[in-house]
């Protein structure tokens, strides 16, 4: 019985060319990060549809990067992934244009204790998950909202309507 490989250079050596692997990994990640964007909030939470869903992309994409048999492979693809996750990071922080590409603007729900319909179905939000939502922020009735936000990354933010001083 072996415990260590006969050759350990056959572990780190690339199977796949150079850069197949590097347009393989950059291929999908603007793929799956355009998907991503085109697609309604989640609403701050993973649902267990969501988690499914996340899941899929995933597998979908370990396949579509090839079967990578050797570290080394794994360790390109991997660092191509974030290279470009931290390049466009960067390029998003300092181009607002890009950010407005990659990342969601806020969309209002709610204002002065009327709910917005039409945002709320753009964003494939019902009216009890946001009454669940509010109750958990303290706020038992639409009335007392006076603007509520959708944010990019689908978490809900709730400004108060002032309550008169007693």
């Amino acid at each position: 019985m072996e415990f260590f490989p006969s050759s350990w250079m056959e572990i780190f050596a690339l199977e796949t060319p150079l850069f197949e692997l590097i347009a393989r990994g950059t291929i999908l990640y603007f793929s799956i990060l355009a998907f991503m964007r085109l697609m309604p909030r989640i609403g701050g939470e993973l649902a267990v549809i969501d988690l499914v869903f996340l899941l899929l992309i995933a597998e979908a994409a370990a396949h579509g990067m090839g079967e990578h048999k050797t570290v080394g492979d794994a360790i390109l693809m991997i660092a191509t992934l974030m290279g470009w996750n931290y390049l466009l990071n960067l390029v998003s922080f300092h181009i607002p244009f890009v950010e407005s590409l990659v990342s969601g603007s806020p969309v209002q729900i709610v204002r002065n204790g009327r709910l917005m319909r039409r945002n709320m179905r753009r964003e494939y939000l019902t009216e009890d998950e946001l009454m669940a939502q509010l109750r958990r922020q303290g706020i038992e009735k639409i009335e007392d909202v006076k603007a509520a936000y959708i944010e990019g990354e689908g978490q809900l933010t709730v400004i108060p309507r002032r309550q008169p001083a007693q």
